[in-house]
């Protein structure tokens, strides 16, 4: 085990010295809404502080960033705090076709080791599951202007049955919708219209590592 972004030995996958920069550039943030299809969003970095991290992440084959990145929220108090409020984290999922160019889903990564920690720690029932299914491989949204933005994302999400089914997700729980990045909020909105409609949750949230 190595720490992710110097390559430093270390069991955490994030030595000290990293550790403290990326601390350092905490900025922990929720906002709530009233008009939205979410209650609430959780970030805890501004983009342009951490721009590189999930840029390498994202599109330079480093996906054991990901141990890395989790580490980082679970240590964050506030964050832990959130994620013991809801029952299910959910990844925003991509196109098939993109995960099989990339390799993996960055989003989907990160939630697995959160719900895996968590439950060494004592909160078992708390579970990572992916109960969406991108149908379209659209555009990417880091392309598109605000109005784009929310016309690309229409209409692209469905619901994952079988997965809702296997893992046994009833309608009066509560669900934290997980991504890299929140920009306009048009795909976390997306996603969220689509829980709410068919699932009816007790309440939908959003976290992200950061906001632009």
């Amino acid at each position: 085990p190595k720490c992710a972004f110097c390559g430093k030995i270390d069991e955490e996958f994030l030595c000290e010295n990293c550790k403290k920069r990326m601390k350092e550039k905490e900025s922990f943030r929720i906002n709530r809404y009233k008009d939205n299809n979410f209650k609430e969003h959780v970030s805890l970095y501004k983009y342009k502080d951490i721009r590189k991290e999930i840029l390498d992440y994202k599109f330079n084959d480093k996906s054991y960033y990901y141990r890395a990145f989790s580490n980082i929220l679970l240590n964050n108090k506030n964050i832990c705090k959130i994620l013991k409020s809801y029952d299910i984290i959910v990844p925003v999922p991509i196109h098939k076709k993109r995960k099989f160019q990339r390799g993996y889903n960055q989003a989907e990564l990160i939630t697995k080791q959160i719900a895996i920690e968590l439950n060494k720690s004592g909160l078992s029932k708390f579970k990572s599951v992916n109960i969406l299914v991108k149908n379209k491989n659209t555009r990417a949204q880091s392309t598109l202007n605000k109005i784009e933005r929310i016309e690309n994302v229409k209409n692209i999400y469905e619901i994952n049955w079988k997965e809702i089914e296997k893992k046994q997700i009833k309608n009066s729980m509560k669900i934290l919708l997980f991504d890299d990045i929140y920009t306009t909020g048009a795909t976390a909105n997306e996603c969220a219209k689509i829980i709410k409609k068919e699932l009816n949750p007790k309440k939908i949230g959003i976290l992200t590592l950061a906001k632009d």
